[in-house]
């Protein structure tokens, strides 16, 4: 295939590896930014687009639950949000979401008053302690801007979130914090640092963030970014090689063909990287060492369970609440995104050591143990079950978003500047594992090419 940039009159093309929500998002913006016309192909290896982003339906009853991303972050209280502006852009009306109910031993403790009832006087005042030291340590300013490398300078002299939350003494306050966290970190705290910890923490605080999803499944984000985007899909299509050319253009090799393109951007989740060759001469160590920076998997995995009826609108009054179960476990409310559900669905969504323990046991295993982690206020669900899905993401997300220090913005979407001018790279792990930061590296690099060629 012939380099179209220099050959068909001047429309430069693109080249995108993995149609999941990154690509996407940059070859959406790419096409509002650029001052051309561009051609632009994704290349995706599955049958589907939209990666983590999916949304099923169950077979039972056409009821929609999340089988990926399961909320959207929304940062406005604190500055501008790009996400939400982007969701607004589509037209897709949303949901809030809420939850601040962790389960110990089959009780609900909702706030402090209940932690000092079911804890004691000493849990509330170490729970309040660690709330006070988190906040001194991280505010809603840091909490927005904690992906930029000069925020969090001191990382390495603080020590990792572990040795943060070992200065949690009491065991009863230590047992609420940990279930209260683990869902969301996805690992444990030793394997983390102090500014990932303490995201994950603040979260659950109005005054750092809010929560929301989209009606009628967050899949219909990557819905109306394939209508609106003018693309070349090739699905079932992986890319073996990414080889540079010595005209500056880069080749994407796949079985069949190979696409010589003037930028190419791997939208890749991190896990991925190492099935492509990278080559070139400086292209094949600098790859290496940008997938060593970033080498620290996280896992999930999540159980959706299609009930007769919502059987614990009495119960649970919120989008989702944390169960003790799995080392803390986060339990989704999925019919709350529905005004008058007829069935109900709840979400069991597992993190870090659990969800890689458990990936060894089977689906009917797992749907199991998880209707036996409901709470005695919700047994009667166990003989309420329709159907039950499965789905695992095991080393899907990060541990260490952006490493254990983020790099300059510059330098994280071009490991081989020099080698590769043309090559960029766009995924959750360069900032917070979330869908905001995989638009927050669509965005920089749609920036960036449109930039260089409103320039030539």
């Amino acid at each position: 295939m012939a380099r179209q940039g220099q050959e068909t009159g001047g429309v430069t093309r693109v080249g995108i590896v993995g149609g999941g929500p990154g690509g996407l998002m940059t070859a959406y913006r790419l096409q509002c930014w650029a001052d051309r016309p561009l051609e632009i192909v994704i290349l995706e290896a599955s049958e589907r687009l939209g990666g983590k982003v999916q949304t099923g339906r169950f077979e039972a009853a056409p009821v929609p639950y999340e089988i990926g991303a399961a909320e959207l972050y929304d940062v406005s209280p604190i500055d501008e949000d790009p996400l939400k502006d982007l969701v607004a852009e589509l037209g897709l009306p949303v949901t809030g979401m809420a939850g601040q109910a962790v389960e110990l031993d089959g009780e609900l403790l909702a706030n402090l008053d209940d932690v000092e009832s079911r804890l004691g006087r000493g849990a509330r005042e170490a729970v309040s302690a660690f709330d006070r030291r988190s906040r001194g340590r991280m505010s809603p300013r840091q909490f927005y801007d904690s992906d930029l490398c000069e925020s969090f300078a001191d990382e390495a002299e603080g020590g990792g979130f572990g040795r943060f939350m070992d200065r949690v003494e009491h065991p009863g306050a230590r047992r609420y914090l940990d279930v209260l966290m683990h869902s969301d970190l996805a690992t444990e705290p030793r394997a983390t640092n102090r500014r990932y910890g303490l995201q994950n923490y603040l979260m659950n605080d109005a005054d750092y963030m809010l929560l929301y999803s989209v009606d009628g499944g967050n899949e219909r984000i990557v819905e109306e970014l394939v209508r609106r985007t003018r693309a070349d899909v090739r699905l079932s299509t992986r890319v073996e090689a990414v080889r540079t050319r010595e005209d500056g253009g880069v080749d994407l090799v796949t079985a069949k063909e190979t696409f010589t393109v003037d930028h190419a951007i791997v939208a890749l989740p991190h896990g991925a990287l190492g099935s492509v060759r990278f080559e070139g001469p400086r292209l094949t160590a600098a790859m290496a060492e940008h997938v060593a920076h970033y080498d620290h998997p996280a896992h999930y995995l999540r159980v959706s369970i299609l009930f007769e009826r919502p059987f614990w609108k009495d119960v649970l009054h919120e989008s989702f609440l944390m169960l003790e179960a799995f080392g803390g476990c986060c339990l989704y409310d999925e019919s709350c995104r529905s005004a008058d559900p007829e069935y109900g669905v709840l979400g069991w969504l597992l993190g870090g050591d659990a969800a890689l323990e458990h990936d060894a046991l089977s689906d009917d295993a797992l749907i199991a143990a998880a209707l036996e982690s409901l709470p005695p206020a919700l047994a009667e669900g166990r003989e309420l079950v329709l159907e039950a899905r499965v789905h695992r993401w095991i080393g899907a997300v990060s541990a260490l978003p952006g490493g254990l220090q983020p790099r300059p913005v510059e330098l994280r979407h071009r490991p081989s500047p020099q080698d590769a001018p043309g090559l960029h790279v766009v995924g959750d792990y360069l900032y917070d594992s979330t869908l905001n930061g995989v638009l927050e590296a669509a965005e920089t690099v749609a920036d960036h090419i449109a930039g260089a060629l409103a320039t030539r």
